[in-house]
């Protein structure tokens, strides 16, 4: 039997400390349509009702095999709260930005942190699941929150064509955009760690060499970073999507203890790049693995994945709701077989 509870090697894995094994871990979305069928807790209401929420989260553990709990499901809870009109979604589809506020670069100046953030009909939803999580795994399983980072929220309140015009030629509108969305992601982070998370996922592929070039990333980013990572009091973990190399370097002095990649960014070279400085999490991928293959596949990546000194063994991103449970469960296998055989 371990020495260590499921929540006490995730804590000590994140914090680079010496663990028995590694753990499995997915510190994106975890809703798939076989733990709703299971669960009974269907998308589009499982990402409008706390019970709903925390139930299908705790399959992620209970019934997936994840040695964590992960919510939300979405990313676009900050979004509408801070005024862009969302869809809701549907059973295997994720809610959706359908409207913006920021128009054109005035429009920015009417952006602002509301006094009721955390009262919001999406934030006080997030913030009491995490309470039911908390009350219910969370001496010994962590639970682990999302929040848009200031980037990913910027793409979203201005539109894509606004965000990478302003990041061009307007960079100071674009910036003072980002300065006060992270603010909100400051608050509703530290919300969520009052409520019993016990790490934060900031999700900001927006900021990514994918988006925007290391330059502006090193620019107009990295110091909101090095703000939330000052102001945020509980682990964080920063999930970026795309090939995120280009900016590991800099992200190891941040301040976040783990980085979340997907199959784009080799691990070893990844893991050269940062050195001791953070965990790297990952890669498995979410859509050419876990969704399209089977459990074989998914053993031999993890494999490679784990041979190659991943921290915590994690899908690259977010699952996409048809994937497959046994392949979910074959992450553990991997692991198990790793180590223990």
């Amino acid at each position: 039997m371990s020495q260590f509870t499921l929540r006490d090697r995730f804590e000590k894995a994140l914090k680079g400390e010496a663990v028995d094994i590694i753990p499995v871990c997915s510190v994106t979305q975890t809703g798939t349509v076989e733990l709703m069928e299971t669960t009974g807790a269907y998308w589009p209401q499982a990402n409008f009702n706390a019970d709903k929420m925390a139930a299908l989260a705790l399959a992620g553990y209970e019934i997936a095999g994840f040695e964590n709990v992960r919510c939300p499901f979405d990313i676009t809870v900050l979004a509408e709260t801070l005024g862009c009109a969302v869809d809701e979604g549907s059973i295997d589809m994720q809610p959706y930005i359908t409207d913006f506020p920021c128009k054109n670069k005035k429009d920015v100046k009417n952006i602002m942190v509301p006094d009721s953030l955390l009262e919001s009909r999406r934030t006080s939803v997030v913030l009491e699941a995490v309470e039911i999580l908390n009350e219910k795994v969370g001496e010994t399983v962590p639970v682990v929150a999302g929040v848009v980072g200031p980037a990913g929220l910027a793409f979203m309140l201005a539109g894509i064509k606004n965000y990478i015009t302003w990041f061009v030629k307007d960079t100071e509108v674009v910036e003072e955009l980002m300065g006060v969305l992270n603010d909100a992601c400051i608050e509703y982070a530290n919300g969520l760690l009052e409520r019993g998370a016990n790490a934060i996922t900031l999700i900001d592929s927006e900021a990514g060499p994918d988006i925007i070039s290391p330059q502006m990333f090193e620019e107009s980013v990295f110091p909101l970073y090095r703000k939330f990572c000052r102001k945020v009091k509980g682990l964080k973990v920063l999930h970026m999507c795309g090939d995120a190399t280009a900016v590991l370097n800099s992200l190891g002095d941040t301040g976040f203890d783990g980085v979340s990649v997907e199959e784009k960014v080799n691990v070893s070279s990844a893991k050269a790049a940062i050195g001791d400085r953070v965990r790297l999490i990952g890669n498995i991928s979410p859509s050419d693995t876990l969704l399209a293959k089977g459990p074989e596949a998914v053993l031999i990546e993890a494999t490679a994945c784990l041979e190659d000194g991943i921290d915590i063994l994690a899908p690259g991103c977010g699952l996409a709701p048809h994937t497959p449970l046994e392949n979910i469960k074959a992450l553990v296998r991997a692991r198990d077989d790793y180590f223990l055989q």
